[in-house]
């Protein structure tokens, strides 16, 4: 379905497995978005941003506004935990997923750690935090600016590794954006995931909600109880989405 002028797939977590799947068995290269309230907001004002979402292959409802909006149609699909759903699927498979992303070594290779550890038979081939990448322009003509040795390096290192998987962790936006202008140079990626703050999750370095707060869709408040700072994007995803939802009825 189509959300502000995002599609959304219409699938439950099990089918989207299955999905991943089909898509290491096949060929060709696959991206996997996972779009939630913040995100179709900055879409809505970006019409390239907007146009490289629609380009996903997979688009998950990762986010309880979503699928309120759905009215019932759109299961949620975490993110971070489709993540581990498509390492497992990976571990079975004998494939092998890259890290790329949080700018911070520590971070990443925490991360990496952390799936070795519940996934003792899954081949991490590598991981990089990332090169710095900034955007320039404004909504609707922004592009992405990165300087090109760092970039160079990244895509070498990643050529060098040949993952079929590869998770990019450069925060929204970037991450996509990055997936759409850099992953045809890396031909055994068979899936590009953007996954927006999930290694951190995973390397400890941000705490999620408990497990009781996910399944009641108010992750958002805990973190915004526990991270004032993030009182901007909060109200991005909440107010500013539900808005343009009511104003999209009319």
């Amino acid at each position: 379905m189509n959300i502000l002028g995002v599609r959304i797939d219409q699938i439950t977590r099990l089918a989207a497995i299955e999905t991943v799947r089909r898509f290491l068995a096949g060929g060709g290269q696959r991206r996997i978005f996972t779009p939630n309230p913040e995100m179709l907001v900055d879409a809505y004002r970006d019409e390239n941003f907007r146009q490289v979402l629609n380009r996903g292959d997979l688009n998950l409802c990762d986010g309880t506004g979503l699928a309120l909006a759905s009215r019932g149609r759109l299961v949620r699909i975490p993110g971070t935990d489709f993540l581990l759903d498509i390492c497992q699927v990976a571990q079975e498979q004998g494939r092998s997923v890259y890290l790329l992303g949080t700018g911070d070594r520590t971070a990443v290779s925490g991360a990496a750690e952390k799936l070795k550890h519940d996934f003792p038979n899954l081949r991490i081939a590598g991981y990089h935090p990332g090169p710095r990448i900034d955007f320039v322009g404004l909504n609707g003509r922004r592009s992405l600016q990165i300087r090109r040795e760092d970039n160079d390096e990244v895509i070498g290192d990643i050529i060098e590794k040949s993952p079929d998987v590869l998770f990019v962790a450069f925060g929204h936006r970037k991450q996509e954006n990055w997936i759409e202008q850099y992953a045809k140079e890396l031909p055994s990626v068979k899936i590009a995931m953007g996954v927006g703050g999930a290694l951190d999750y995973l390397a400890g370095k941000v705490r999620r909600a408990p497990q009781s707060v996910r399944a009641l869709g108010l992750e958002w408040l805990w973190r915004l109880a526990r991270e004032p700072r993030r009182t901007r994007r909060i109200w991005k995803a909440t107010g500013q989405f539900m808005y343009l939802i009511l104003k999209s009825r009319k």
